[in-house]
């Protein structure tokens, strides 16, 4: 893009549409013009920050009209946080959009033929329904313009969600819509009891600082888990801490704390200390129960999860027969949740110990009908692997974001089986994989699930048929 284009304000752009990852959509002199934080409706001024030839990307600056699809945030903290980036949209318009977005990278990406997308499975529930947050404690917390303009001096400790863009800086947060039950209480209290005793925040920069990260899980049924990272090995600051959660909130059925003192939040390779209670909750469905512990991968809307895994259960068209490899298992929630409706379920999952609590889950539900192995999907499943085992008729594959590594693919197309069903959380590398599967498949169903509500993710469900040879 030409120098003279950048910062070049564009007036009275007509906002059309959503595209993907929740940018908007308009047209200024053939280009389409991309723009965050706008509704389809909307007449506005934009300022260009970048493009290229075909496309500009740009940011709202002044709204001339507003959009009859808008509807007022519910939450103090939209547009700072970085979360629910679609509460000013109504939750009908949302779904729509969301299945729109399925209908694009199919047909943008995969390029194949396709039956009609189904009407997306929306959420009964748009607020309130994650069952884990993480929090950050930080020394640098972000200050509003109105803040900043004033002159005063504002307590900079906060505990909430990094501003977008800004791995330094943390907007506190006095309510989130996101998840029930006692969250919002302990991390209030907490954060009041730590400014009360003048515990130290963490401080990003300087990697300093005795509260670093706080996590909190929860199930349907109300069993809460809380987990504190500690930037510092002080035992009394981390004892005084454990010490006030547990007498406040004595419902916690699960306190657990962790020392990191690495440069980065993740603790798999951590020890997890048990201050009070169990190492783990449990979640329930269909009578089965789940050990979820704080390693433990659980899908975020568990509600959702339950219509989520029915869709899988049903385009697998189990009869008690068949042999089913779920790729990519986790803690075998899947694999668990269909093995009632097969001969035989075998989980793959690079995570050992996730493998951990999908054989403990299979045991605790009394399931003998399943196998669970950890490793690399492309170095586990093999010919040697396959020979060992029975071949698939039905795979169950759940990849993570970036969808499924190519040797993975060559692989399900030689073993092929009659059915795979493809679960994603990223319909456009969904779409890239239903491409190159499509030299032995055919997609004869497409169904949306919104696991998300107020934001632009949508996960997405696909039965893959083998072709007649």
């Amino acid at each position: 893009m030409s120098r003279k284009m950048k910062n070049k304000v564009l007036q009275r752009l007509k906002i059309e549409r959503i595209a993907s990852e929740g940018k908007c959509v308009g047209h200024h002199d053939g280009k389409v013009v991309f723009v965050s934080n706008v509704a389809p409706g909307d007449l506005v001024d934009v300022r260009v920050t970048k493009g290229r030839s075909s496309f500009m990307e740009a940011e709202a600056i002044k709204i001339h009209e507003y959009s009859d699809n808008r509807v007022s945030p519910f939450c103090e903290h939209f547009g700072t946080c970085g979360g629910c980036k679609w509460q000013h949209i109504s939750y009908e318009l949302q779904m729509t959009y969301k299945r729109q977005q399925v209908v694009d990278q199919f047909q943008r990406i995969a390029k194949v033929p396709l039956p009609e997308v189904m009407p997306i499975i929306g959420a009964k529930d748009t607020r309130y329904y994650r069952n884990k947050l993480d929090f950050t404690f930080s020394n640098n917390r972000w200050l509003t313009r109105e803040e900043i303009d004033s002159g005063e001096n504002f307590e900079r400790n906060a505990l909430g969600f990094h501003v977008p863009k800004r791995f330094d800086k943390i907007v506190d947060i006095n309510h989130c819509y996101l998840q029930g039950g006692i969250s919002n209480e302990v991390r209030n209290e907490l954060r009041t009891f730590a400014l009360k005793e003048n515990l130290t925040f963490y401080d990003i920069i300087n990697q300093t600082g005795l509260l670093r990260n706080l996590i909190i899980r929860s199930t349907l049924d109300g069993q809460t888990m809380v987990i504190v990272q500690f930037g510092e090995d002080d035992p009394a600051g981390i004892d005084k801490t454990m010490g006030f959660l547990k007498e406040r909130f004595p419902e916690i059925t699960s306190l657990l704390y962790i020392v990191n003192l690495k440069k980065n939040e993740t603790f798999l390779d951590l020890d997890v200390h048990t201050y009070a209670g169990k190492d783990f909750i449990e979640e329930s469905m269909e009578g089965l129960k789940f050990k979820i512990r704080p390693k433990s991968f659980y899908q975020t809307n568990s509600l959702q999860a339950y219509r989520l895994y029915q869709v899988a259960r049903e385009f697998a068209g189990l009869t008690g027969n068949e042999t089913v490899y779920d790729l990519y298992t986790g803690t075998g929630t899947i694999a668990n949740f269909v093995a009632a409706n097969a001969k035989q379920v075998i989980g793959i999952e690079y995570v050992s110990p996730a493998i951990e609590d999908a054989r403990e889950n299979a045991l605790h539900n009394q399931l003998s009908n399943t196998l669970f192995y950890a490793g690399d999907m492309k170095d586990v499943l093999t010919e040697d692997f396959v020979s060992q085992h029975q071949r698939p008729d039905v795979v169950i594959t759940d990849p993570p974001r970036a969808g499924m590594h190519e040797d993975v693919i060559q692989m399900l197309l030689k073993l092929s089986a009659p059915k795979i069903v493809y679960v994603s959380c990223n319909p456009a590398t969904q779409a890239r994989d239903v491409a190159l599967l499509s030299e032995k498949y055919q997609v004869n169903r497409i169904q949306p699930v919104d696991m998300f509500p107020q934001t632009y993710h949508v996960e997405n469900v696909v039965l893959l048929d083998l072709k007649e040879q």
